[in-house]
């Protein structure tokens, strides 16, 4: 059977106990992830987030509705087999962080990316002793090799499954920093959003809302917050 039915053929979805964690049935049958691998997850919390979106599917299987089990196909097809690499593209944003590159004026606009993102980068070196600098410019100047190390050790520490909802954390937003303080609770992930589009919403002050950008943003929220919750779901407590 594959994930992707173009129709619903199920009555029943449920969650099951299994040796390795939890899974979902269809009427009795297994999911599986498009590369045909048994779909179980580390929690049972996971496992009953995608057995939530398969229920709420009607006629037709739309998976652009099913975030989480996206999220762990992609843990089990992709980042499983890979997990050194994605580790490290994730922690390679650190050397080049939005939080780290500032605007040279106007005024008010570095006071805000100072105001928003400053605490941050302060939290990050109480909790990981990693200083990241910062520079006016978006030409790339190397961040210090030790801080970029812990931070690395950080991301690698990461399950297949945090890992699949910290990719988004960070590639969404576009820091390290953010990913991070997203999944240690650091502030509300609407906040975190809100610092990650400082520059966004500065322009859009100045100039006025671009109804197609708007549209695009709001798909990246949405992912951003999936992938928050996702990453949550995904934590043995």
């Amino acid at each position: 059977m594959t994930e992707w039915a173009p129709k619903r053929f199920w009555k029943i979805t449920e969650v099951r106990d299994e040796a390795e964690g939890f899974g979902v049935a269809l009427d009795g049958r297994p999911v599986k992830t498009p590369a045909k691998a048994p779909l179980i997850v580390p929690t049972r919390a996971l496992a009953d987030a995608i057995a939530a979106e398969w229920d709420a599917q009607a006629d037709k299987v739309d998976p652009m509705t099913m975030p989480v089990t996206r999220g762990a196909n992609a843990a089990i097809d992709k980042v499983r087999l890979q997990h050194a690499e994605v580790a490290d593209m994730l922690a390679a944003y650190g050397d080049s962080d939005l939080l780290c590159y500032r605007a040279d004026g106007p005024e008010e606009l570095v006071a805000r990316q100072a105001e928003g993102w400053d605490p941050l980068l302060d939290w990050l070196e109480d909790t990981y002793g990693a200083r990241l600098s910062v520079w006016a410019g978006v030409m790339h100047v190397a961040q210090s090799p030790d801080a970029l190390s812990r931070l690395r050790d950080e991301v690698h520490g990461m399950s297949e499954f945090q890992l699949a909802g910290f990719h988004d954390l960070v590639s969404i937003s576009g820091s390290l920093v953010l990913g991070l303080a997203a999944t240690r609770d650091a502030q509300p992930i609407e906040d975190l959003w809100a610092l990650s589009r400082i520059d966004e919403t500065w322009q859009a002050e100045q100039w006025g809302v671009d109804e197609e950008a708007a549209e695009a943003e709001a798909v990246k929220r949405g992912s951003f917050l999936d992938a928050k919750r996702f990453y949550d779901s995904a934590r043995i407590v």
